[in-house]
């Protein structure tokens, strides 16, 4: 396989930037920036999310069996860029944002436009992601978008010319 025409051709694909969150309840939180995401089901509703494989979100995530995906606007790309290295829970906050806790246990970040709290129903688990299959069990919005609701979201392609993630 020409190796620059796969990295071409996967960094092609459109992605939504988005916090993926959990907590264990023993003091373990796990939070990541998150693209590969995708709706799966309407009914159930299911989405798809890649998750690194060796990252402490998926560690928490993995044992919980929960996690909330915090849909990011496009005015927030700091906030996503805060999420690309392992959380930290100080003084009340995750990596430096304020937040709460959902009906699952996990943080819902009070700067998200949306969040979605998910309970997982299947780990398939190859390569350096692996994919978790979760059922949408609540969801909230804090700021309605105008217009095109898909439009709202922090896309990669918003976070400049130099960013990728795939390929």
């Amino acid at each position: 396989m020409d190796a620059d025409a796969k990295k071409t051709a996967l960094r092609m694909i459109p992605y939504g930037i988005y916090v993926l969150t959990a907590n264990d309840g023993k003091g373990n939180v796990g939070a990541a920036t998150v693209n590969w995401v995708t709706q799966g089901s309407f009914a159930p509703p299911l989405l798809v999310v890649g998750v690194k494989a060796d990252s402490g979100a998926h560690t928490v995530v993995k044992g919980t069996g929960r996690f909330v995906l915090n849909f990011l606007g496009k005015d927030q790309k700091d906030l996503a860029f805060g999420f690309f290295k392992p959380a930290k829970l100080e003084d009340g906050k995750l990596s430096g944002q304020a937040f709460h806790a959902g009906a699952n246990g996990a943080p819902i970040l009070d700067a998200a436009i949306a969040a979605v709290e998910c309970t997982v129903s299947q780990i398939v688990e190859l390569g350096d992601h692996h994919v978790f299959v979760a059922e949408v069990t609540e969801a909230v919005v804090m700021k309605k978008p105008q217009g095109r609701l898909d439009a709202a979201v922090l896309e990669m392609k918003d976070l400049g010319d130099t960013v990728y993630y795939g390929g």
